[in-house]
């Protein structure tokens, strides 16, 4: 009868919650891990690749302590860091560098607060870095699958550029119908995937069972010690087994932090050191399968389906760094460093599921410049770990923050787990700066550039903002004068929302309409967004109603509370209020609805460096239509516009 009634059988019920459970492993498996679990497709070609400018030499002794490398990279950095330690600090169960930032954001005062600023602004730097992996994870994911065809046969080398191109143009132009269909097949393909670099592993390692004694840390140390000046240019290869480690923090609001262990601990990592083990054990039998050990790992007859698979998975991990790019931006937006972005929501029952056009066509572009600038995965390799130790290490350093800071852990245990981490996290970063010259720099530029572009509209923002105030002015002083206007406003039928930027000021479009008109509607709703450092706010907790001092003038203010991972959408809102509390029921479905326009113009004034001024003003043309994104029916929208100088 069941378990509705509350008194069905445990057993049932447990088996039902692990149904879910292993369901929502699967759909981890399908969007989280795509990054992270391809990445052994390019990892041991990249490091032994003889056109590096600093090459590891092809030896045994080499090849034992690259594969142990490898594996203790992988188990320190994800394994610890990340999944056993970074995971634990969430915002109301959203992870990710901008759930950090938010819990920067809250800190408490004084030096502390100093502190915590000067950490979210390297937090901002991390969230911008992301963008460059954005850009450089589906070029170089895709590449390196498609360049398994010149291992089935090499005349295909001229082809795999422009079908690379046409793969990546295909994945942007569908993001607009976004991935609910799509998604339900990315857990089996990915599942498929890694049962098969795992079982092609096991092969391998058959042939060559020694292979094993790399799983002992003593391989890794020797070589480093050892071998160092081989051994730290290699690092800046090896890296390229642990991209992907964010994503695992950044999704774990969608699956959640056991779903996501599950998965790495179950599968993941499995599959992925037995994928490494097993190429390992095919270079000490044939070394010159260097060339290509991932699919050279593969008999013959199963290399072409091979390619077509690791084709699949990389288009899937390229899909989650894109969804992650929409994220990061929607969110940055929401917290005050981008422009209100038009977001669409491509999911009616899954919150997290967004399409951002412009980020999607300036990805797209991006990427195919990336695929036709550096036309092997090899050469994007050198590019591809700046931006991934850069924004682990940026990740780690604000984490033992927040447990000091945050959480009161004690300082001897911050400093045992930080400071080793963080010497890690700075041996990898450091062996990626000698590749500056030879790609480094393009992670760092992106970074650069998006953070300059973050950093300047917060800026801009905060000068617009004070220069608004001054010509509103206070929003209780102007609803007292309108009380004492004499002779009496004309009052017409009817609800008018403005919609303000907070409490404290009058909504220019409404001073306008007193002033210039001389009339007002019965009904005036004076309306704010405030977006709070949380993901979601619920329905309950959504509006706050204030009179502004008078009972019976028909004129409220109303300030509606939204998450950062939200879409305001201001009718809805609306219709969540009590019209006891409104001095009368709001006509929403007829409500007119009035927006002030800032038009922005460089002035005199030493707020920002002149150049700072032409790209706050360049970056605010791609601002969404704010009756869209607020969800505001066009047709009873006014806009009515104002300048103010920067």
């Amino acid at each position: 009868m069941g378990t509705g009634s509350g008194v069905g059988s445990p057993i049932s019920v447990v088996g039902g919650r692990e149904t879910v459970r292993s369901a929502v492993v699967v759909g981890a498996l399908g969007v989280v891990f795509g990054d992270i679990g391809t990445s052994p497709i390019y990892t041991i070609q990249t490091v032994f690749n003889p056109a590096d400018p600093h090459p590891v030499p092809i030896s045994t002794d080499n090849v034992y302590g690259v594969v142990s490398l490898i594996f203790w990279s992988v188990m320190i950095i994800v394994t610890l860091t990340y999944v056993s330690l970074v995971m634990r600090a969430d915002n109301d169960g959203e992870g990710g560098i901008m759930a950090l930032i938010t819990l920067l954001r809250r800190l408490g005062g004084g030096g502390g607060r100093r502190a915590a600023a000067v950490l979210a602004g390297l937090g901002i730097f991390g969230a911008a870095l992301f963008f460059g992996d954005s850009m450089i994870t589906p070029a170089i994911s895709v590449l390196s699958a498609v360049e398994g065809l010149k291992v089935v046969q090499p005349r295909f080398d001229g082809v795999i550029v422009p079908i690379t191109a046409v793969i990546i143009v295909g994945l942007f132009s569908v993001q607009r119908h976004g991935t609910a269909a799509v998604g339900r097949l990315f857990g089996p393909v990915m599942i498929a995937w890694f049962v098969t670099i795992g079982a092609l592993g096991v092969s391998g390692i058959a042939k060559h069972p020694e292979i094993l004694k790399a799983l002992s840390p003593t391989y890794a140390l020797s070589f480093m010690f050892g071998h160092f000046g081989i051994a730290f240019f290699a690092l800046a290869a090896v890296v390229l087994a642990v991209t992907g480690a964010e994503a695992l923090y950044a999704d774990m609001g969608h699956f959640g932090r056991r779903a996501i262990t599950r998965g790495w601990l179950g599968l993941v990592l499995p599959a992925c050191v037995l994928s490494y083990l097993g190429q390992g054990a095919l270079l000490l039998g044939d070394q010159a399968a260097v060339s290509s050990p991932f699919f050279l790992l593969a008999p013959g007859w199963a290399r072409l389906p091979l390619v077509l698979l690791a084709t699949a998975a990389t288009v899937i991990a390229s899909q989650a760094v894109i969804t992650g790019a929409y994220s990061v931006a929607s969110q940055a937006a929401q917290l005050g460093y981008l422009p209100r972005l038009r977001v669409a929501h491509t999911s009616e029952s899954t919150i997290g599921q967004i399409y951002v056009p412009w980020i999607n066509w300036v990805l797209m572009v991006s990427v195919l410049t990336l695929v036709f600038a550096f036309q092997s995965s090899a050469a994007l390799a050198y590019a591809f770990g700046m931006a991934v130790t850069a924004t682990i290490s940026i990740t780690t350093l604000l984490f033992f923050y927040v447990a000091r800071a945050k959480w009161g852990t004690p300082l001897w245990l911050v400093v045992l787990g930080a400071v080793p981490l963080l010497v890690v996290d700075v041996l990898f970063l450091a062996a990626n700066m000698t590749k500056l010259v030879h790609g480094a720099w393009l992670p760092l530029l992106i970074g650069l550039t998006a953070f300059t572009v973050m950093t300047t509209w917060a800026r801009g923002r905060e000068v617009v903002t004070s220069a608004r105030v001054q010509a509103e002015g206070p929003l209780r002083a102007f609803v007292d004068q309108l009380q004492d206007y004499r002779p009496s406003l004309l009052r017409v039928p009817g609800t008018a929302v403005f919609l303000n930027r907070g409490k404290q000021t009058a909504p220019l479009a409404m001073r306008a309409n007193v002033e210039h008109n001389h009339m007002l509607h019965e009904h005036v709703v004076i309306m704010s967004i405030d977006t709070l450092p949380v993901p979601r706010v619920p329905d309950a907790e959504r509006t706050e109603i204030d009179a502004l001092g008078y009972a019976e003038d028909g004129i409220v203010h109303v300030t509606a509370y939204f998450g950062y991972m939200e879409t305001p959408n201001i009718p809805d809102a609306l219709r969540l209020l009590d019209p006891a509390h409104t001095e009368g029921r709001i006509a929403i479905d007829d409500a007119s609805y009035f927006l002030s326009k800032i038009e922005l113009k460089k002035g005199t004034a030493r707020t920002m460096a002149p150049w700072r001024k032409r790209l706050f003003i360049a970056t605010s043309h791609i601002t969404a239509d704010a009756a869209e994104y607020f969800g505001l029916p066009g047709e009873r929208t006014v806009i009515m516009g104002s300048r103010v100088d920067v």
